[in-house]
């Protein structure tokens, strides 16, 4: 019997996931503004109200060129209320020219070598019977899995970040949106 109900949740998972990727082929919101498929991963981040703090963070490890570049690359993106559920002082502390070694850490901790879109992310997810592992560019892994119809990426520290927007596809890469900041060890 559970093991039916699993099958069921993993089949209604997928059919929603399609269905938001195909709506996502069309035109993707993210903080009011629309992700264009033709324009890279910074040129359609700084447009999102939501995901201004990750742009500043982006821009003091200096990682803006890197991330316009041609990866591909697939980008957890933590939302400003994701960066604003760190302690207090966390973020202003990361900002600052001598902590760009640790910044630049945290943020490469969120992106993974590839275009995984959902579809394969649940691939994986259901290939290692439950979890997938994923490598990120800082060399750390996020691991991936899915529980209550929603895909989730824990950290190296337990922390567990829920994709809240999949697919948003980019010209070199695509963004999950997650509502938490992922932190190595």
């Amino acid at each position: 019997m559970q093991i039916r109900f699993k099958r069921a949740a993993s089949i209604a998972l997928a059919v929603s996931l399609a269905v938001g990727a195909a709506s996502a082929m069309a035109q993707v919101m993210v903080g009011g503004a629309p992700m264009l498929p033709t324009k890279d991963i910074i040129d359609n981040a700084v447009n999102s109200k939501d995901h201004t703090t990750l742009v500043a963070a982006v821009k003091a490890a200096g990682l803006v060129d890197t991330l316009k570049g041609p990866g591909p690359f697939t980008v957890f993106a933590p939302t400003n209320e994701a960066f604003a559920a760190l302690p207090d002082g966390t973020v202003d502390m990361l900002l600052k020219p001598e902590n760009k070694g640790k910044l630049t850490t945290i943020l490469t901790y969120h992106v993974v070598p590839g275009k995984i879109d959902a579809a394969t992310l649940l691939k994986q997810i259901n290939d290692g019977g439950g979890m997938a592992s994923l490598k990120t560019v800082a060399g750390g892994a996020l691991t991936a899995k899915t529980a209550n119809g929603k895909v989730m990426v824990v950290d190296a520290n337990g922390n567990t970040a829920n994709v809240t927007i999949a697919d948003v596809m980019q010209s070199n890469g695509v963004i999950h949106v997650v509502d938490k900041v992922l932190l190595p060890k």
